[in-house]
């Protein structure tokens, strides 16, 4: 953890290599204000049908750190927000849902 999954309308889509540089933006965002470990960061795109609101929508699922505060979570959604939108021009309504260690059962 943490998992980030952005979903994004499917005619606004972008392309490949700005997927790839949003990724590589979402991960230093995990490892470095998250203090993640690399292998444990998940980042997938979902391309939906929009019906209304935002044109994008990011949910972060994250394990609860004593270190995660929420001025540290503040810092990572600004961050967030501003990758997505120099990476792929949208902007994203962001959502973090974190988890205590006790209420994750996870495998793989």
């Amino acid at each position: 953890m943490p998992n980030v999954t952005i979903y994004i309308p499917v005619d606004r889509m972008p392309p490949d290599e700005a997927l790839a540089g949003l990724t590589e933006q979402c991960a230093e965002l995990c490892t470095g204000i998250l203090r993640a470990a690399l292998p444990n960061v998940h980042i997938i795109y979902v391309a939906v049908w929009h019906g209304r609101g935002h044109p994008a929508f990011a949910e972060i699922q994250y394990r609860l750190e004593p270190f995660r505060t929420l001025p540290v979570m503040e810092r990572f959604m600004e961050g967030l927000d501003d990758a997505i939108r120099r990476k792929i021009g949208l902007t994203a309504r962001i959502r973090c849902f974190g988890y205590d260690a006790s209420s994750i059962h996870a495998r793989n």
